[in-house]
């Protein structure tokens, strides 16, 4: 009996030995995980998997950010990842284990990776990608830089569509060939229809197209240019040119409240142009044959701009439309003599200067209102008696 007893402790001793020796054959890994904003993260899920010999195991990261993980067997092979929110953020392969002092393992800066990963965006997007940067990518990203690399392809085809058509529609245009500029403009909206400058320049080929046209091809010619301008100015709403020429549209198709807001809304954007911008609708105005609503537009230009000489001519010579005859005298409306003697004063040599002179003239002399035939014998005067 004591012989048993001796022998089983003679084998515990040996079971102690032996367990003490695995142990000591066992590695242990440490590593501590940064945020994307360079503080530690915590809960950070750190992933262990054996490669040469099935195995896995969790851990997570501490509120410094620190993780550890022991056990592993000397010798074995192991990928370490992080996992951040279910998604895997950092792989190191081919770790091996040893004995002694822990290994550290670099996994999961989430700093520097996000760093990283913003360069091989915009690397992947100018398709600069170099060698060593495509070693390092993901499966994901080779995947996105094969999309991005078939969709630079295409873009730069549609773009070179796109430049061939605008350019012919601009050709067109410059040599007055409005049918083949609509055509090709039109070409280059349907390649992008996000151009303001292509719905702009076909909104002024159709409307240069229906000034060279009457009735009822005019008006739809315009509309087409009302509807280019409208689409140009969705997309550049801040563009006061885009106002002011649909304004003037508008002038043409003798909507004039709807040409009056348009040109509001170019002079407050573009205050230092307002002064052009009203002179421009009062020109049209008159040669539409609306010359009330070009008083209006002229007046409106000499109170954005009061140093534009014909801004003041042309609202005097318009208002002198209006002149009346009372008696031998020539009744001026409120504002025309001030108006044309601000333009004398501003521009005295100026090309209308003489106009404006022989209209100020007209409102200082009397008017003979009696006929008398030149050609009519006196009567002969009575002899008195």
């Amino acid at each position: 009996m004591v012989g048993t007893i001796r022998r089983a402790l003679v084998l515990a001793g040996a079971m102690l030995v032996f367990a003490g020796l695995s142990m000591a054959q066992m590695g242990t890994f440490i590593g501590r995980v940064v945020g994307a904003d360079g503080k530690p993260a915590k809960d950070v899920v750190i992933k262990i998997e054996r490669t040469d010999i099935k195995g896995n195991w969790k851990t997570k990261t501490n509120k410094k950010g620190e993780w550890i993980y022991s056990g592993m067997q000397s010798g074995g092979r192991y990928t370490i990842s992080c996992e951040v929110d279910g998604k895997v953020m950092d792989t190191i392969n081919g770790v091996r284990a040893q004995m002694g002092d822990p290994i550290e393992v670099s996994v999961c800066n989430l700093q520097q990776l996000a760093a990283k990963n913003a360069a091989m965006q915009k690397a992947m997007e100018t398709g600069q990608v170099t060698q060593e940067m495509a070693r390092d990518m993901t499966p994901e990203q080779k995947a996105q830089m094969e999309r991005q690399m078939k969709e630079r392809s295409e873009t730069m085809k549609k773009n070179k569509a796109l430049n061939d058509a605008f350019n012919a529609g601009m050709t067109a245009l410059q040599a007055k060939d409005f049918p083949a500029a609509i055509q090709a403009l039109e070409t280059a909206s349907g390649l992008d229809p996000k151009q303001n400058a292509v719905w702009a320049n076909l909104a002024a080929a159709h409307e240069a197209l229906g000034g060279a046209q009457t009735a009822d091809a005019q008006t739809a010619s315009y509309q087409k240019a009302a509807e280019a301008y409208i689409k140009a100015i969705e997309l550049r709403p801040d563009e006061a040119g885009l106002h002011n020429n649909y304004g003037l549209l508008l002038a043409k198709m003798k909507n004039m409240d709807g040409a009056a807001a348009e040109l509001d809304k170019a002079a407050a954007l573009n205050p230092a142009g307002a002064g052009q911008y009203y002179f421009n609708l009062g020109a049209i105005m008159v040669n539409t044959g609306q010359n009330d609503a070009a008083i209006g537009a002229f007046k409106k230009c000499t109170e954005a701009d009061p140093k534009y000489a014909n801004c003041w001519y042309y609202y005097g010579n318009t208002l002198s439309g209006k002149m009346e005859i009372q008696g031998d005298k020539v009744v001026p409306p409120d504002g025309m003599v001030a108006a044309l003697e601000k333009y004398l004063e501003l521009d005295p040599n100026g090309p209308n200067a003489p106009a404006a002179q022989g209209l100020l003239s007209t409102v200082t002399t009397s008017v003979q209102t009696t006929y008398t035939n030149p050609d009519a014998k006196k009567a002969p005067a009575r002899k008195k008696k």
